[in-house]
């Protein structure tokens, strides 16, 4: 399966900042939605990610004085990305090799989607579950 199908049928926008939005406006949009990273956006183009992580290692270093710093300042960059005709399990062992859990989906240099460790996981699980039922299924038939 291809990033292209898990990502089909989302109808919600994807939810991003600028790289000119302040730490503090960004970690109220991660708490306000209960997510985990954002896309960071310079132009139109994709240029890091802001997550969680970052929030912890700014904040061990710099103190509350990070939140006046903006997202540029602090984003992990550049992003990792994947393209739409990414096989799911070849994003997930990328995810896994680079210990990131989210990946921008970018067709040239337009963000197309997003994709976290949690929707390739659920996409295996079912997989397995299916392929599961699939052999109990053939098992009990013959």
């Amino acid at each position: 399966m291809t990033i292209a199908r898990l990502i089909e049928g989302r109808s919600a926008a994807i939810i991003s900042c600028d790289a000119s939005t302040s730490v503090a406006e960004a970690v109220a949009i991660l708490a306000e939605r209960r997510i985990g990273a954002l896309p960071v956006m310079r132009g139109g183009d994709v240029v890091g990610i802001f997550s969680e992580r970052d929030v912890v290692y700014q904040l061990a270093q710099h103190g509350p004085a990070m939140l006046e710093k903006t997202v540029g300042d602090v984003m992990t960059s550049p992003a990792i990305t994947v393209d739409r005709q990414t096989g799911a399990l070849d994003a997930l062992g990328l995810m896994t090799r680079r210990r990131i859990r989210h990946l921008p989906v970018v067709e040239g240099d337009r963000l197309t989607g997003f994709v976290s460790i949690g929707d390739l996981v659920k996409y295996r699980i079912d997989h397995i579950v299916a392929e599961a039922e699939a052999m109990r299924s053939y098992i009990q038939s013959a």
